[in-house]
């Protein structure tokens, strides 16, 4: 298991834009599934929405492209670098994700040729899809 301290020598990403608190399983260059706990007291609740606080989708899939991150920088030969948004495709958003909620966030490089590649990615909760996207990186 990676925690914060594992996770931040891979990613470069900090808080407040750290969407994974934790990697539970690591194939470097295969595959990574990491956790993300949704705390009310997260920022993007104070407008989305303050009657109902909602994960944005959006950040669903950042979180989800950090968890592929984790999975592609963890190769020997990407470490130090950083893996951008090439593109997102085919994401589709199956269910609410609240405060209280424990995302499972999964990732798994599915093609790769040079710099760039495409991971499957699949966020759960309690089993259920939340949300599911072909998430297409470049290392650089």
């Amino acid at each position: 298991m990676l925690g914060i301290k594992e996770i931040q020598e891979i990613i470069p990403h900090r808080h407040p834009f750290l969407l994974i608190d934790c990697i539970e399983e690591l194939e470097p260059g295969v595959k990574a599934v990491g956790y993300k706990c949704i705390t009310y007291n997260e920022p993007q609740f104070e407008g989305h929405f303050p009657q109902e606080p909602v994960m944005p989708g959006v950040l669903m899939i950042e979180a989800l492209a950090q968890v592929g991150a984790v999975a592609i920088l963890s190769v020997e030969g990407n470490k130090g670098k950083t893996a951008y948004f090439g593109g997102i495709n085919n994401a589709k958003f199956k269910k609410k994700v609240v405060p209280g909620d424990k995302l499972k966030l999964e990732c798994e490089i599915i093609k790769q040729k040079g710099p760039v590649g495409v991971g499957k990615a699949t966020a759960t909760v309690d089993g259920k899809i939340a949300v599911t996207a072909e998430l297409t990186f470049m290392v650089g």
